[in-house]
């Protein structure tokens, strides 16, 4: 029942607009007030800090070899690095770059830093290869090398003394 008055055909006496019939509705987009946002993100902080101090405090021991895998064969490499004198080196980067595969298509590089007893491991390299391996060790003015054929020694042990680098 329909009496002609703007109210009663469901116009706004105000707007004009239709609110019921035509549903046309004039809002302003939804906006993320600032204080919510801010509240949001100090809960976000409040609840990540406990999770941060606890990876923080746990401690690696310095003596675990660390590992690096090609996993493309069988074979490892195991090293000690140490100084003209004798002395382990520790945080020595071990390179190597391995081609392989029909005409040497496939390319893998790896690198691995020794402990603090001077020492790391390269597994999964491949026992088939035309060619050997060369590694070789760096750490600031000095470096030394390594070379292996995987075909005659699959699980390999190498003892790298470090030499100051001749230009």
């Amino acid at each position: 029942m329909v009496t002609g008055t703007p109210k009663a055909n469901g116009s706004s006496y105000l707007t004009g607009k239709r609110t019921l019939v035509g549903m046309t509705v004039n809002r302003k987009p939804r906006t993320v007030s600032p204080i919510f946002f801010m509240l949001t993100t100090f809960a976000a902080m409040t609840l990540a800090l406990p999770m941060l101090a606890a990876q923080s405090s746990s401690k690696i021991d310095p003596h675990t070899i660390p590992v690096i895998d090609g996993s493309i064969g069988p074979c490892s490499a195991d090293f000690t690095v140490t100084d003209a004198g004798g002395i382990p080196v520790y945080d020595t980067k071990i390179r190597v770059h391995i081609a392989y595969g029909f005409m040497n298509t496939h390319k893998l590089d790896l690198e691995v830093g020794t402990n603090i007893d001077g020492k790391a491991s390269v597994a999964g390299l491949p026992d088939r290869i035309k060619h050997g391996f060369y590694f070789h060790a760096s750490q600031g003015d000095r470096s030394g090398e390594a070379f292996d054929d995987p075909a005659n020694t699959c699980k390999a042990k190498f003892s790298i003394a470090l030499q100051k680098k001749t230009e």
